[in-house]
């Protein structure tokens, strides 16, 4: 085996976290691919010789990838600060395939997502890297550009506001498909008072730009403005897994048109996204419930 084999099957070996550590960057399985891939690139071109552990350099550059992209999209303004939707994880009818099964067994809620939607980059890189995937300081400093001590101080700011902000979300999927099926069944038939009763008083509806563009409002705030959005729709949605949650979708022709995934907390539905752009569709496997 050559250098360049040798070095492809280390890295063929990092990808599956690699996906990971982009996706929490991006909240995007097309800009994690898309990070990863350019991690490759940069590999192919390096002299690695001196690496000791190629494992944690590699997380090192794809950070730094990702902290380019998250700084790209934010100098665009193409979109306010948070209101990029998070791509949601689906899980796979057939679980064929273990690196995407990998990533959603790892995955975090769409709810957390949305949260680091509306964190600085220099935040999300910290708190992502220490937090989930246990990067001292010392190795996050020179990512950002910052002492040890102020990449800390980094995560700290984005660690509380995400534990001030966070649901946490109803883990067991029989209450979950008991919430949003009483949730489609109010809103198929028009029953405002039921929409209301599995809808959290705060809940928020947000939509991805294509859905924007097809008539739906970016965000909508409170259960009573949510259940007048829904209520006398939806009728050809179907439940699904989404993200190994319960969530609905539209499939005309049985082509997904619009994914809607839910955090239930509590039993009442406190967030829901809409997701429309076809290129993210594409992205998406779903498990349609077949009953």
């Amino acid at each position: 085996m050559d250098g360049h084999d040798w070095l492809a099957e280390r890295f063929e070996e990092n990808r599956a976290h690699l996906g990971a550590v982009a996706y929490r960057m991006l909240g995007s399985l097309s800009e994690a691919d898309d990070a990863v891939q350019e991690s490759w690139l940069r590999l192919s071109r390096s002299d690695t010789s001196g690496v000791e552990n190629l494992g944690g350099w590699l997380t090192t550059v794809v950070a730094r990838v990702c902290l380019d992209m998250l700084r790209s999209r934010q100098s665009r303004r193409e979109e306010p600060l948070g209101a990029h939707v998070p791509e949601p994880i689906a899980g796979r009818a057939d679980g064929t395939d273990p690196e995407h099964e990998a990533l959603l067994a790892d995955s975090v809620g769409s709810a957390l997502l949305v949260i680091l939607e509306t964190l600085a980059p220099a935040e999300r890189l910290a708190f992502v890297l220490h937090d989930m995937f246990a990067v001292p300081f010392d190795e996050i400093a020179p990512i950002v550009g910052r002492s040890p001590t102020a990449a800390r101080q980094l995560a700290s700011r984005a660690r509380r506001r995400v534990q001030g902000a966070a649901p946490v979300p109803d883990a067991d999927l029989t209450h979950q498909r008991e919430v949003v099926d009483a949730f489609l069944a109010a809103a198929r038939g028009g029953d405002f008072d039921a929409l209301l009763a599995v809808l959290d008083p705060d809940v928020v509806l947000r939509a991805d730009r294509a859905a924007v563009d097809a008539g739906a409002s970016r965000e909508v705030r409170g259960a009573a403005a949510v259940a007048d959005t829904f209520s006398g729709r939806a009728r050809a949605a179907q439940p699904a897994l989404v993200n190994g949650a319960v969530g609905l979708v539209w499939a005309p022709d049985g082509r997904p048109r619009v994914v809607f995934s839910f955090t239930i907390t509590r039993g009442k539905i406190v967030e829901i996204n809409l997701l429309a752009d076809p290129e993210r569709l594409r992205q998406l496997d779903l498990a349609v419930f077949n009953d």
